[in-house]
């Protein structure tokens, strides 16, 4: 260690004179700045250095406003600036961006310009469908609150995208391969991606464009739970534990492990010290906090200005015991001293560092390479002076990572936290990740603020927050459907089978009508993963669940609510295994959906889960020898110009003789079956119960629990293809009704670990 600071000294003591451009044998002139015309109407300033050669001038407006020249910099006895300009300074009004290409609706009220706590409402025209926020207000970071309202008027293969505030777009086709293209009015800069494709999945590619001023930030509310959410997912997946110790730590990864993450600092000149300083402190919390999780992520650490220099190397971490430890590490960056003034900014060097590292992993072991999720998080204010254009080592190490899989793409993700002032926004967005719903690229005021929020980052002391992580195509089948379940009830002459889901480590989710009256708990019998004897407490169905209360309209056996819940005597021990489905409207789906806490509502769930009219979904078949399905059955569920027919279908059932279906399958009811667009699977006797899910950014989120059919197609056919008028019905978790059952008892659970809903 010792050696290596040496060297480290060496290094900046024979570059810094270089650097500063002038020989250290030649003594430097005195270069004070003048002291007059540096005041800012409405404002004030603060120096760094008071009047001395290399002084920061910023200039600070109050709340509500930003001045139109943000810094100077004292340099040769003149005052630069980014901004170019013969006026004097000034505190302006910020501003929101025009909201006025909301398309399809009305925007209310008109203004020329919208400012701090100006509120905007939106409607559609009558034909279209309205999403998003209806009230947005202005806020002081340059933002509007809320997400883009959008009026869907047309139904095509991907929902419309919107024109987000501050935008214009190019493209009003939404089937397959179709594009749109984004710009921003001048002088905003866009943030996220220009263009975007309609995939087969009903998505668009890479993320929602935000048009940002040079004034616009990001609050630390947004920036930690965007940020968390998204690592939680990465650090959910690539946990590797299977059972407590006797001091009760979790079983850490292997050296070998599957999450590698790279971090990277910029302590070049156009960074100050106190910033240079917050992101080493803002790291050392980072990695602190991922500390206590069960798994142990691999580590590079890097600082660079003109050159780089590896605080921990990914190879050392690796293979070296004391290299490896976390106070070491720390220490190592503390004794890092900032010498930012008089250094480059060579942003395409450490990228290139980054790579030659990927490249030793993947030449020690390309198979575990391959399966690692590799995380880039980069502090710069982008500002890049020398060493060529990083955007190339970025595609470079995006193609490396990828190998020109679009399925790959998940393995990496690319972070940049802004750091200061000036931050290059353009610059700076070709070098994170695009995709759907996340985000990658943080502009803070202050770190300060993001490290007092990591104490609430990461909090995985339970398993539940980890629902819905599946590991899909492995010889171990049940670890892609660890959550399922099948239920026996023992009952002469003829007892019943029924299947569902493990929804927290205490309770099954399944159907109300697997159960009769005089039932009781031990003769209840529930499979989870193979070997596993649980035993039942008790069961609950759902207080309004009456198969009779129509039977005076004609229908024989109402199955409205057709939800019960089964409470385990014992919690179950969390593995791979054994893990929850993740249930809509709560705060764990949330880090499922990778949404912050703000944008995390129930309506938000279902936009993003149902948002199309047919939603792709499935259910299983009951359980192999294996404890994993004998099949997946694929459906559709129909939703807007579809469902109609779907519900007409139910007064063809057996012991239905009704004139309006809606009376048989009211809202509180999904659908799926029959041939159109195209041909769905059908649920048979023994998938009852069973849970209706979605996989959405590689989770697993049920969304419906399956209750009855118009007929039974497996006896009929004795095959599970659907007819043209073979219907499914699903009991909704999108119901008020039975989301507020699942409440009451989920969120009040003393065996398990609670859920929390929204």
């Amino acid at each position: 260690m010792e050696c290596k600071q040496q060297l480290k000294w060496l290094i900046l003591a024979m570059i810094c004179p270089l650097i500063a451009g002038a020989s250290s044998s030649i003594p430097k002139r005195d270069s004070s700045c003048p002291k007059e015309n540096l005041n800012i109407t409405g404002g004030n300033f603060v120096l760094s250095k008071g009047y001395s050669d290399g002084s920061l001038l910023k200039y600070i407006c109050p709340d509500g406003y930003y001045p139109s020249v943000r810094s100077r910099l004292c340099q040769d006895g003149h005052w630069t600036s980014k901004i170019k300009s013969r006026k004097t300074p000034e505190c302006k009004k910020i501003t929101c961006p025009n909201p006025w290409v909301f398309e399809n609706g009305e925007v209310t009220p008109y203004k020329d310009k919208y400012y701090v706590n100006d509120t905007t409402t939106y409607s559609c025209h009558s034909d279209c469908t309205f999403r998003g926020s209806a009230e947005r207000v202005c806020k002081p970071n340059g933002k509007w609150s809320g997400s883009t309202p959008i009026c869907e008027c047309d139904s095509d293969h991907c929902p419309d995208p919107g024109v987000p505030p501050g935008s214009s777009r190019t493209g009003n086709m939404f089937n397959i391969g179709d594009k749109v293209t984004y710009r921003c009015e001048s002088p905003l800069t866009l943030i996220g991606s220009k263009v975007r494709v309609c995939l087969d999945g009903g998505q668009w590619s890479g993320t929602e464009p935000q048009c940002y001023a040079d004034f616009t930030y990001d609050t630390p509310e947004e920036a930690s739970e965007a940020f968390s959410s998204s690592l939680k997912s990465n650090l959910a997946v690539t946990q590797q534990y299977d059972k407590e110790d006797q001091q009760g730590k979790k079983i850490t990864m292997n050296q070998g492990g599957k999450l590698d993450i790279y971090i990277a600092v910029d302590a070049s000149g156009s960074i100050e010290e106190k910033d240079f300083e917050k992101a080493k402190t803002t790291i050392k919390m980072l990695m602190d906090k991922i500390s206590y999780y069960p798994v142990s992520p691999n580590y590079e650490i890097l600082i660079f200005a003109t050159y780089v220099t590896r605080i921990i190397s990914m190879r050392d971490f690796k293979t070296n015991e004391d290299a490896r430890n976390l106070m070491n590490i720390f220490k190592e960056l503390d004794d890092f001293s900032y010498e930012g003034e008089h250094t480059g900014t060579n942003i395409a060097k450490v990228y290139t560092a980054i790579l030659e590292s990927m490249k030793l992993e993947e030449l020690i072991n390309a198979t575990t390479f391959n399966e690692t999720q590799h995380i880039v998080i980069m502090f710069t204010d982008g500002q890049a002076n020398i060493g060529g254009d990083p955007k190339r080592k970025v595609k470079q190490i995006k193609h490396f990572v990828t190998k020109n899989d679009p399925k790959r793409e998940k393995n990496l993700d690319l972070y940049v936290f802004g750091l200061g002032d000036d931050v290059y926004l353009e610059y700076i967005n070709g070098l994170v990740s695009q995709r759907d719903q996340e985000k990658y690229f943080f502009k803070l005021r202050d770190l300060t603020e993001v490290q007092e929020m990591f104490d609430d980052m990461i909090d995985e002391s339970t398993s539940v927050g980890l629902c819905g992580i599946v590991w899909e195509g492995l010889e171990n089948k049940r670890r892609a459907f660890p959550w399922l379940a099948q239920i026996n009830i023992a009952r002469p002459p003829q007892g019943s089978n029924c299947m569902g889901s493990l929804v927290s480590s205490s309770y099954i989710l399944t159907a109300a009508h697997c159960f009769k009256e005089g039932d009781t708990p031990d003769k209840i019998t529930v499979k989870l993963e193979k070997d596993l004897v649980v035993k039942v407490k008790n069961y609950t169905i759902h207080p309004n669940y009456r198969p009779t209360a129509k039977q005076h309209k004609g229908i024989q056996e109402y199955y409205e609510f057709d939800v019960a819940l089964i409470l385990l005597e014992k919690a179950v021990e969390i593995n791979f295994n054994l893990r929850p489905i993740c249930i809509p409207c709560t705060r764990e789906t949330n880090g499922a959906l990778k949404l912050s806490e703000s944008e995390g509502t129930c309506r938000k769930h279902e936009e993003i889960l149902m948002n199309n009219e047919l939603v792709e979904a499935a259910f299983t078949s009951d359980m192999d020898t294996d404890n994993s399905p004998k099949y997946i059955k694929s459906i559709t569920i129909k939703l807007g110009k579809y469902r109609d027919a779907c519900v007409e279908d139910a007064k063809k059932a057996k012991g239905i003789n009704v004139e309006n279906a809606r009376e048989v399958v009211t809202d509180n009811f999904l659908c799926s079956g029959g041939i159109e667009p195209k041909t769905d699977d059908i649920a048979c006797k023994g998938d009852l119960g069973g849970a209706t899910y979605v996989n959405k950014k590689g989770r697993v989120i049920q969304v419906g629990v399956v209750s009855w059919g118009v007929k039974d197609v497996c006896k009929e056919k004795r095959s599970f293809t659907s007819d043209a008028d073979s219907r499914d019905y699903h009991s909704n978790l999108f119901s008020v009704e039975i989301r507020s059952f699942l409440k009451v008892h989920l969120e009040n659970d003393h065996i398990g670990q609670p859920l929390t809903f929204l």
